[in-house]
């Protein structure tokens, strides 16, 4: 059996791609971005990542409608052809049994391709409010996966199989060799987890950048950069001390590094969300605000409204105002710990199984 994985929300497939790979003669192949974003060549996550994994990956080059015209609009919109064009190719190539979308403009061609060809789709919507890609996906979806009960009205159509959580979330080992921890540990000094999710944020790191040399003072802090053209990374390590270490990302131990944190600093995107809500981390959130129907702020409102996260908008971030959060949170961390781990009844823990199964379910 082959199974196709696309999409750009890259942490719950691999979740689930852990979960296939436990199955004999499984054939597993991604096809996704081979850059971060648009007008940046940075190489994307998952072009790094699956070949480790030893799963094959496939690039696409396609487009996608905006919202606003900026410069890379006209560009995109040329692409668009060529992503189908693109699709093609691959589908007649590959010849995959079933097709398992995690959203995004890069999906849209091959599941439209897919469909033209009968073969089984199934799309997963990780977000409360859905993105105009998988609203497209969806028309020519067999299966339209969800993670929350309450997104959509039930049908033979739609269930639910909650987002998919990577082993290195469910099974952390909280025992990790890092320096700065072990420092922490012995200065009794809060651990701060600071991140920009997959691609990394360079509106958080240059806030960040802005107020380190305090807030190294009252916490150690584990900041994920990301790469980009901005190279906020290369930047950042020159800033180094005993109390901040730097990553571009942080894979198989990010667990640990997860289940060490007394508090978290990250958008709002609901993977990062949702591992938070597992674990039990109060985090600061600074939500993107230029998203399709404000998707960001969205899922950071459903989260504050179960106790798990404080609400930082962009246009107030700055410096000082991320320190003065991080202040008042740290004062009130024992109670806010407590506060989040009702959080964890909203999230189901074998997501990426049941998905898993659902897609291989397809191919009966």
């Amino acid at each position: 059996m082959k199974i196709l994985v696309t999409g750009a929300h890259f942490t719950p497939a691999v979740a689930v791609i852990e979960e296939f790979k436990k199955r004999p003669n499984i054939e597993i192949v991604y096809i996704g971005r081979n850059t971060t974003r648009e007008g940046d060549t940075s190489p994307s996550i998952e072009s790094q990542v699956l070949p480790d994994l030893g799963i094959k990956f496939i690039p696409i080059i396609t487009g996608r409608l905006q919202k606003d015209f900026t410069l890379f609009t006209i560009p995109s919109l040329l692409k668009i052809p060529i992503g189908f064009m693109q699709a093609l190719f691959f589908i007649l190539g590959e010849k995959p049994d079933v097709i398992l979308s995690f959203g995004g403009y890069v999906a849209v061609p091959l599941v439209f391709i897919g469909w033209l060809f009968s073969i089984p789709i199934i799309v997963h919507e990780q977000t409360l409010v859905s993105g105009l890609a998988n609203k497209i996906s969806s028309v020519f979806a067999t299966k339209i996966a969800l993670s929350f009960k309450n997104q959509k009205k039930l049908n033979d159509k739609i269930i639910v199989t909650g987002n998919p959580l990577r082993a290195i979330i469910i099974k952390a080992n909280p025992s990790i060799n890092y320096e700065i921890i072990k420092y922490a540990k012995k200065q009794r000094k809060p651990i701060i987890l600071i991140t920009g999710g997959n691609q990394g944020s360079h509106t958080i790191n240059e806030a960040v950048e802005n107020c380190i040399d305090k807030l190294a003072k009252i916490a150690c802090v584990i900041h994920i950069t990301g790469d980009n053209k901005f190279k906020d990374f290369e930047k950042l390590e020159k800033l180094e001390t005993a109390s901040y270490k730097v990553f571009k990302w942080i894979d198989e131990e990010y667990g640990a590094v997860l289940s060490n944190a007394d508090l978290v600093v990250s958008r709002a995107g609901v993977n990062t969300l949702s591992e938070l809500a597992f674990v039990g981390k109060p985090a600061l959130v600074i939500p993107i605000p230029y998203l399709y129907k404000d998707e960001q702020n969205q899922n950071a409102k459903f989260f504050e409204s179960v106790g798990l996260v404080r609400i930082l908008p962009q246009s107030k971030l700055s410096g000082y105002t991320l320190m003065e959060n991080i202040k008042l949170m740290l004062k009130n961390i024992e109670k806010l710990t407590k506060k989040v781990k009702g959080a964890e009844k909203i999230i189901i823990p074998d997501a990426a199984k049941r998905l898993a199964l659902e897609t291989i379910l397809l191919t009966k």
